[in-house]
């Protein structure tokens, strides 16, 4: 089983059931062709019978004649029977006879040869008279009506539009999702017949597993339990960043607890009509009950969990009046019914406080970040359905991958095989993994840059961010720098911290000393500076204001924290933010923001000036290879010796393939267009995980978001228009997939 996975699923494996099997395709719905084929049939039957319904009027080799001309042939005493049907006679001609037609042409008609003729509305007396008298047999038939005929003639139009608009409304459901069936959960349960995810498929969570034990033991043996008068805990949440496997471990508990097992998504509680959701938890934790033992698990629980209050839906907010029923249901549980609630959320900052109350889910289980052993565990499940070859070292890729979740390894995973299927290989090599690496952080490869000035601010820019980081004490190490646009980027300087749980103020003005690198060279070397270092300045100033107004790294405001009210109104706290410090105190916090930010621009300055020569060398090399791996980087600038001081890194050389030239005069691609693509994709995810434990209370909470990335990814570098560029990028900063 796929470690990671949830409803979305990861990896290179189709959609898969917690049976491990492929979901079966869905069954053609007979129903909406009832409809229709029922109107054909009408239709059918209703030609084929409509003569005979109609009273059976006007038989095959009747000669139709006029009035006049049946006048003249019952004078004659040429007719033998007249049958007469209100306005219409049909009759038997006794001789032969001669008959013209309305063309004026003469036919001549054999002895009994029928005839059909229309009679006036009245004074047909003396004709009838005169029949009699000739000796013709005159007979008078009653029109008599088919009453089924006469019951589609007044009802049929309407039930035609009557199944018309049923039809209609039902085709039109069934493209809406079903949303009139709003009373019935939509949550899908995987019964215990069929072969269930096991805490053997889910790797790198030890620590959660072990907690999840005693949930399985309850659900295996609870008359134990119930003996000693204990209590299990109702209500589980799994909380944790996205692609850490919340989703598969409460599978794995039900599968390990051999029960019944409903997994439905918070946001499925909810439809368009009122009282929808309520009537889904009122429905869902019924059919849990008669299916106990069993496990309710809710995705994504912050959807309908969030904080009650003012917020922008009031009291009688439909998602308010879910969170009700769901609490009412969890405190209606008797304590003999084995039925277990589990949960899984990113954002526990957000949820009611009664849902954390004991007696609901007063269990949090933190499924984190997986560490190197538990990295090796994960890509072992992810490659053991892979051809992997010999040169394949899964130990030294785990190490490499710091930060790194279940989902993003299985992307890596998946990323390898793609590569390797391009070039035709029968085997994964690490050469594809080098490259999928890449591919994941860096973003696709584009073409180079076709302005030869642009290269050069590109490569100094990324030198300067390099070279700062190098000769800065505390810095992340740097792992590769290039100029070639990859993603959004028109440039990369990638690092790769160490894994840590806390930020030291050095390590902070080191991170801005590193980010204002690239600025300061283009100051340096082109006496003038460009748009390239938007991103890193909006960078910097994060980072000094979550060291003036939170961290209390500022002996001019002191150590308070001015951050914790300004929450945002639409996660359910109150209508309006506003400040919990005055205008003289914010006037402070901006002046020591901006002495700060001035202090470690002036120490990049004087950096890289004392080493300018090493900054023309590593500039040169990228406009020369494009590509700089972190062994040549350092042989670059005279420091090997440094490199023993590193931490091994598998992905620091993934620069292999032979590097994209560029003359740097052949015509490219337009330069706006090429401005415009080199936009970084992390101006659009402002949020920088090195600042998770500026918005916690508890250094866990920090350890929670994994290890502190540099600014986003990629620069770009124009003079004719500003841009949105970005500076250096970390891996963690490209983080994907779903838990």
């Amino acid at each position: 089983m796929q470690f990671g996975n949830n409803n979305n699923n990861q990896g290179n494996q189709p959609p898969r059931g917690p049976d491990g099997q492929p979901p079966q395709p869905p069954q053609q719905d007979w129903r909406r062709w009832v409809w229709p084929a029922l109107l054909v049939l009408f239709l059918i039957w209703t030609l084929l019978t409509l003569p005979d319904l109609l009273g059976g009027r006007s038989g095959g080799g009747q000669v139709l004649i006029s009035y006049s001309e049946l006048f003249a042939q019952t004078e004659a005493g040429n007719v033998s029977q007249i049958i007469v049907r209100d306005a219409n006679a049909t009759g038997v001609f006794r001789n032969a006879v001669r008959i013209q037609d309305a063309a004026g042409q003469t036919h001549d008609y054999p002895s009994g040869t029928r005839f059909s003729v229309t009679l006036p509305t009245d004074g047909n007396e003396q004709y009838y008279t005169l029949a009699r008298e000739k000796g013709a047999e005159v007979v008078f038939q009653q029109t008599e009506v088919n009453p089924i005929l006469l019951f589609l003639i007044n009802f049929g139009p309407l039930i035609l539009i009557i199944g018309f608009f049923v039809w209609t409304a039902r085709r039109a459901q069934r493209q809406m999702g079903g949303a009139f069936n709003f009373g019935r959960t939509q949550a899908r349960e995987y019964t215990v017949e069929r072969p269930q995810v096991k805490f053997a498929d889910v790797a790198g969570q030890d620590s959660a597993k072990a907690e999840l034990v005693e949930v399985v033991d309850f659900l295996k043996e609870p008359d134990k339990y119930i003996a000693l008068g204990a209590k299990i805990p109702r209500g589980v949440l799994l909380v944790g960043p996205p692609g850490t496997g919340k989703t598969l471990l409460a599978r794995a508990v039900a599968g390990e607890a051999n029960v019944s097992f409903f997994s439905i998504a918070a946001s499925e509680f909810v439809e368009m009509f009122v009282g929808v959701g309520a009537s889904r938890v009122r429905d869902l934790f019924r059919r849990a009950k008669e299916n106990a033992p069993s496990i309710v698990f809710v995705d994504e629980i912050d959807a309908v969990g969030r904080q009650r209050g003012a917020g922008l839906g009031g009291g009688h907010d439909e998602r308010e009046q879910t969170l009700n029923q769901m609490l009412a249901e969890m405190d209606g549980f008797d304590r003999t019914e084995s039925v277990i609630v589990m949960a899984a959320t990113n954002r526990p900052d957000v949820l009611d406080p009664a849902l954390l109350r004991p007696g609901r889910f007063d269990r949090q289980v933190t499924v984190g970040l997986p560490d190197k052993a538990g990295r090796e565990a994960i890509l072992k499940i992810h490659t053991r359905d892979k051809p992997l070859d010999k040169d394949v070292k899964l130990a030294d890729i785990a190490k490499s991958t710091i930060g790194f979740s279940g989902a993003d390894l299985a992307n890596l995973a998946n990323e390898a095989a793609l590569g390797a299927a391009r070039r035709n290989r029968k085997r994964i090599t690490m050469r594809d993994f080098l490259d999928a690496f890449d591919r994941i952080v860096l973003g696709n490869e584009r073409p180079p840059l076709s302005n030869e000035r642009e290269r050069q601010i590109t490569a100094y820019h990324e030198a300067g961010h390099a070279l700062a980081a190098v000769l800065t004490p505390n810095a992340d190490p740097v792992l590769k720098v290039t100029i070639v646009p990859r993603g959004m980027a028109g440039g990369v300087t990638v690092f790769m911290p160490e894994d840590r749980g806390y930020q030291s103020e050095s390590y902070l003005r080191a991170r801005m000393v590193t980010g204002l690198g690239g600025r300061a060279a283009e100051q340096i070397i082109f006496h003038e500076v460009t748009s390239g270092a938007v991103s890193d300045l909006r960078q910097v100033t994060s980072i000094a204001r979550a060291m003036v107004a939170q961290l209390g790294m500022s002996d001019a405001v002191g150590p308070l924290n001015f951050g914790d009210d300004e929450r945002q109104p639409f996660l359910g706290y109150t209508l309006s933010q506003g400040r919990n410090y005055s205008e003289e105190t914010a006037a402070k916090i901006d002046s020591e923001v901006r002495r700060l930010v001035e202090e470690a621009y002036a120490q990049t300055i004087q950096l890289l000036t004392q080493h300018k020569d090493k900054l023309e060398a590593l500039a040169q090399a990228l406009l020369s290879n494009e590509m700089i791996g972190q062994e040549e980087m350092y042989r670059i600038i005279g420091m090997e010796d440094k490199l023993a001081e590193l931490t091994e890194n598998v992905f620091r050389e993934s620069i292999a393939k032979e590097p994209v030239k560029s003359n740097g005069s052949a015509p490219h691609k337009d330069e706006t267009n090429a401005e415009a693509a080199s936009a970084p994709k992390s101006v659009d995810k402002p949020k920088d995980l090195s600042l998770d434990l500026l918005d916690d209370d508890t250094p866990d909470k920090a350890n929670l978001a994994g290890s502190p990335p540099a600014a986003p990814a990629g620069d770009q570098h124009t003079d004719p228009k500003p841009a949105k560029p970005s500076g250096p990028v970390h891996p963690l900063d490209r983080r994907t997939g779903d838990e």
